[in-house]
C-alpha cells in the first residue's frame, strides 16, 4: 500500500547528527546527552555480553555490590568483589530496511524517517561506548545491498545516515533481500557483534528461520519492526486506491467490515509468528511506530528486555 503520508519521506541529516547531543525525555524536549541517558539504558541492557573477568580484589566505599565475589568473601571473611573490564572493540551493525514500501506513513512521518532516528541514536549510543559501528541498507533494487563494514571511528555511522538522509536515493523499486542481508551480516562480521534489523516486518517470516537462527549462533540479534497505524488497522475511507508491490492499481472497499476484519487478524497473525521466533531465538523485539517518539519506544524496550535479563 502506497498512499500518501504526513511529513517527509528522509529525515535531515542535521538531525540525524543531533540526536548525538540531544535526546527527548518522555516525550519532552530537554537538552541530555545522549551517551548519559539513551546511551546509559543501551550500556545497561546489552554491554554485560562485552565484559571480560579480570580479578578478584577486596570491596572498596562506592564499588558496585551486585559484583560482589560471595565465596571468597564467605572464605576471607573480608568483602571481596569481581571486577570486570570492558571490551572495546564489539561491532555493532544496524541493518536497515530502504525500500519502497518504508515510504510510507499515516501518522507524524514516514517509517523510513522512524527507521533513520532509531539508527542514528543506536548508533551514537554505541560509539559513545566506543564500540564499532557499521551498517547495511537494503531493499532498494537499484542501489542494491550497500554495506558499511564496522569502524572505530565515526566514518561508517556517518555514511550510513548520509545515506538515510539521502532524498536522491528514495527508492522506486523494491528487492526482498532481508534473508541475504542477514546471512551478509553473519559472514562479514565477527563473532560476538550486535545486530540490530530495522524494517518493515508486516511480511510473512516463513524462510527467515534459518538466516536467524544462523545469525543468532554467533551474535545478539534485536528486531525493531517499524510499524503505522495503517498497518494493523485499515481505514475506512470508502473505495480507494491504491499501488500494490507489483506497481499495479487496485481498488479497495475500505468500509467492508468483514475485509477490514480479516486486514486486522492477518497484521496479529503475522505479529504473534515474529514474537514467537524472537522468544524461540533468544532475540529482544522492540516495535517502533511512525505516530510514537522513537526516543521514548526504545527506551521501553531496553527497560523491557534489562528486566527480563535480571529474572533470568
Amino acid at each position: 500500500m502506497t498512499r500518501g503520508a504526513t511529513g517527509a519521506s528522509h529525515p535531515r541529516l542535521d538531525d540525524l547528527l543531533e540526536l548525538r547531543h540531544q535526546a527527548h525525555s518522555l516525550g519532552i524536549a530537554s537538552h541530555h546527552l545522549v551517551n548519559s541517558a539513551f546511551a546509559g539504558v543501551y550500556a545497561s541492557v546489552f554491554r554485560g555480553q562485552g565484559l571480560n573477568f579480570e580479578e578478584v580484589r577486596e570491596y572498596r566505599e562506592g564499588d558496585d555490590i551486585r559484583n560482589m565475589d560471595w565465596k571468597v568473601t564467605a572464605r576471607t571473611n573480608k568483602p571481596h568483589l569481581k571486577v570486570y573490564r570492558e571490551e572495546r572493540e564489539r561491532s555493532v551493525v544496524l541493518c536497515v530496511d530502504h525500500g519502497p514500501h518504508m515510504f510510507f506513513g499515516t501518522r507524524n512521518c514516514f517509517k523510513s524517517v522512524q527507521a533513520a532516528r532509531a539508527a542514528a541514536l543506536l548508533g551514537w549510543a554505541a560509539n559513545s561506548r566506543h564500540d564499532r559501528v557499521g551498517g547495511l541498507l537494503f531493499g532498494d533494487a537499484e542501489a542494491g545491498l550497500q554495506h558499511f563494514p564496522p569502524t572505530k571511528d565515526r566514518r561508517a555511522l556517518w555514511r550510513l545516515l548520509s545515506e538515510l538522509a539521502n532524498p536522491s536515493r528514495r527508492a522506486q523499486q523494491g528487492v526482498d533481500c532481508l534473508q541475504l542481508t542477514l546471512q551478509r551480516a553473519e559472514r562479514g562480521t565477527g563473532t560476538g557483534a550486535l545486530i540490530f534489523v530495522i524494517a518493515d516486518f508486516n511480511r510473512a517470516i516463513a524462510g527467515l528461520d534459518k538466516a536467524l537462527g544462523q545469525l543468532c549462533q554467533k551474535h545478539a540479534v534485536v528486531v525493531i519492526p517499524v510499524d503505522d497505524p495503517a498497518d494493523r488497522e485499515l481505514p475506512a475511507m470508502g473505495h480507494v486506491l491504491f499501488r500494490d508491490a507489483q506497481g499495479e492499481l487496485i481498488e479497495i472497499d475500505t468500509d467492508d467490515a468483514v475485509g477490514r476484519a480479516a486486514y486486522a487478524s492477518g497484521w496479529q497473525q503475522r505479529r504473534e509468528a515474529l514474537r514467537q521466533l524472537c522468544n524461540r531465538l533468544n532475540m529482544t523485539l522492540i516495535p517502533i511506530s511512525t505516530e510514537e517518539d522513537v526516543h521514548l519506544s526504545l527506551m521501553q524496550g531496553l527497560r523491557r528486555r534489562a528486566r527480563v535479563r535480571m529474572r533470568q
